[in-house]
C-alpha cells in the first residue's frame, strides 16, 4: 500500500513539475532566442520531446552569461581611453563602411598597423614561439584546441621558457575544445609559473551545462606591442601531420601597433569574467604605430552581443562590395541574411565565390552546406572545392580595400553561439597579398558542377535532414 501510494505521489509530482518545467523553458526560449529559426525548433522539440529536450536545452539552448556582460561593463572606462588612443593614430582615410564595423567593435579603426600574412601551419607557429622568445613583460594566450602532441608541447615549452626569464605568463583555453588534453599538461605549465585556466572550471559547476557557448578565439599577444589572431589551433593536425586531413590550409595574422590593443581588450575581458581579476593597470596599451601602416580594427562577437556582431560583420562586408566578394571558409550553414546578401551581390554584379574544403571534419556542416549550393547558385555565387586537403582558414576579400581575417566560420555557430574574433583591414596593398593568397588556393580547387539532386541519394537526404538543425550547426 505504502509502495502504491508512493508511485501515486511521484507520478502527480511529475505531472505537476514536468509540464511546469517544459513551460518555464519555452519561455525562455521566446524571450531568449536569438533566431525565428531556433525558436520554433526548440519550442517544437520542447513540447514533441519533453523527456529529451529539457535535458538538451539545459546543455544545449539554456545559457546563463549574464556576468560576462557584466564584466563588460566594468571595462567601459579602458575602452573609452583604447577609443582616445586609436583616435589619436588617425587612419589615412574615411570611409563610409568605417562606421558599421566601428559601432559593432565600440572601437574607430586606427591607423599604423604593421600586418603580416602568415599561411599554414609552419610559419604561424615559427612567428609565434619567436615572439614568445623576446617577450620581456609578458605573454597573453587564448586558444580553442591545444593539444599534447609534439606541436602543443613544444608551444608549451617556450611558455614555460619565458615564465623562467621573468615573464608573466596567461593561458585560457576552451574546455570544449580541449576536453582530451590531460592534466598532466597543464600541471606542467602551472609547476613552471604559467597561470592557467578552463573557465568552465572558474565559474563553477553550472557552467558545465553550457557546452554550445565556446570560446572559439585564437590569441597570442606579447608585452602589448604584437599579437597573433586567425584560424589555427595549436596542434600537429594544423601542420598538416594528421593523416585522416593530410595538409591542412589556414590563415593567420601577425599584428602590430593599434590593433593589439584592441585585441587585447578582448582578452582582458574574457580573463575578468573567468577569474574576476582585472588585468587592465597590468598591461601595456600604447603600442607604437607603423607610420606605413594599415588602417584596421578588431571586431570581437559572441553570444553576450546586444547586436549579432558576427553575422553584421559579414553581412556588412558583402553588402558593401561593388565588384567582388571572395569568402573561404570551412563550414557553410549562413542564416537567411547572409544568404540575401550573397545572392543580392552576385545579381548585381559582384565576382562572389565561396571557397569550402572538398574533405570533411564535421559530418553534419559538411552535409548542410549541400542544402545551400543550389540557392546560392542560382544568383551567380560560385562554389569553390579545395583538393589538396582541408581548407579551414576564415577569410573575406571584398572589391581591392578590404578583408577580413580570424575565427569566425560562415554559420550560424561563429555567428550567435561562440566568442569570435575578427579583424577588418582597410588597405589596398594587404588585400593585394591576400588576393595573390587566394587566386593560390582557387588554382589548387574545382568548381562545384552537380546540383544537389544529382548528388547520391544518401547526400541528398542527409543535406535536407541536417539542415533543419542548422540554427545549432
Amino acid at each position: 500500500m505504502i509502495v502504491s501510494d508512493l508511485r501515486i505521489l511521484i507520478s502527480v509530482i511529475f505531472a505537476v513539475l514536468l509540464p511546469l518545467a517544459v513551460g518555464l523553458a519555452i519561455w525562455r526560449v521566446l524571450s531568449h532566442a536569438r533566431t525565428p529559426q531556433g525558436t520554433v525548433a526548440w519550442v517544437v522539440f520542447l513540447l514533441a520531446a519533453p523527456w529529451f529536450a529539457l535535458p538538451s536545452y539545459l546543455i544545449f539552448g539554456h545559457h546563463k552569461l549574464q556576468g560576462y556582460t557584466r564584466h563588460r561593463k566594468v571595462s567601459h572606462a579602458l575602452i573609452r581611453k583604447l577609443g582616445a588612443y586609436a583616435r589619436s593614430v588617425a587612419p589615412r582615410q574615411r570611409k563610409p563602411a568605417f562606421r558599421a564595423f566601428e559601432t559593432l567593435a565600440e572601437m574607430p579603426v586606427a591607423g599604423g598597423n604593421a600586418l603580416t600574412l602568415l599561411i599554414d601551419g609552419d610559419d604561424t607557429f615559427a612567428a609565434i614561439f619567436a615572439e614568445i622568445d623576446k617577450a620581456q613583460r609578458y605573454v597573453l594566450v587564448q586558444y580553442y584546441i591545444i593539444a599534447d602532441d609534439d606541436t602543443g608541447r613544444t608551444f608549451a615549452d617556450h611558455l614555460i621558457a619565458a615564465a623562467a626569464r621573468g615573464v608573466e605568463v596567461r593561458m585560457i583555453f576552451d574546455g570544449v575544445g580541449c576536453y582530451g588534453l590531460p592534466a598532466s599538461y597543464r600541471e606542467r605549465l602551472v609547476a613552471a609559473g604559467v597561470k592557467v585556466l578552463n573557465p568552465r572550471d572558474v565559474r563553477g559547476p553550472t557552467s558545465r551545462l553550457q557546452i554550445n557557448f565556446r570560446n572559439h578565439r585564437k590569441t597570442v599577444i606579447v608585452d602589448g606591442e604584437t599579437a597573433f589572431m586567425g584560424g589555427l589551433n595549436m596542434s600537429d593536425t594544423y601542420r598538416g601531420l594528421n593523416p585522416a586531413f593530410g595538409h591542412w590550409r589556414a590563415t593567420h595574422l601577425k599584428l602590430a601597433g593599434p590593433a593589439v590593443a584592441q585585441l587585447q581588450l578582448t582578452y582582458v575581458e574574457d580573463w575578468h569574467w573567468a577569474t574576476d581579476e582585472a588585468l587592465g593597470t597590468e598591461l601595456f596599451w600604447t603600442p607604437e604605430p607603423d607610420p606605413d601602416g594599415a588602417d584596421a580594427l578588431v571586431v570581437p562577437c559572441g553570444p553576450v552581443d546586444t547586436l549579432d556582431t558576427g553575422a553584421l560583420f559579414f553581412f556588412n562586408a558583402i553588402s558593401e562590395a561593388r565588384e567582388r566578394v571572395w569568402i573561404a571558409t570551412p563550414y557553410f550553414v549562413p542564416d537567411g541574411d547572409i544568404l540575401t546578401a550573397l545572392k543580392m551581390a552576385a545579381l548585381r554584379g559582384c565576382d562572389v565565390r565561396v571557397l569550402l574544403p572538398e574533405g570533411r571534419d564535421h559530418w553534419t556542416t559538411w552535409l548542410a552546406a549541400f542544402s545551400y549550393f543550389d540557392e546560392v547558385r542560382e544568383a551567380g555565387v560560385q562554389i569553390w572545392r579545395y583538393k589538396p586537403g582541408f581548407l579551414h582558414q576564415k577569410v573575406i576579400l571584398t572589391d581591392d580595400d578590404f578583408v577580413g581575417i580570424g575565427t569566425a566560420n560562415l554559420d550560424n555557430r561563429s555567428f550567435r553561439l561562440n566568442f569570435e574574433t575578427m579583424a577588418a583591414v582597410f588597405d589596398e596593398p594587404f588585400a593585394a597579398r591576400v588576393e595573390a593568397m587566394l587566386k593560390t588556393d582557387f588554382a589548387n580547387a574545382e568548381p562545384l558542377g552537380q546540383s544537389l539532386d544529382q548528388q547520391p541519394l544518401w547526400l541528398r537526404i542527409g543535406a535536407r535532414v541536417t539542415r533543419l538543425i542548422a540554427p545549432v550547426l
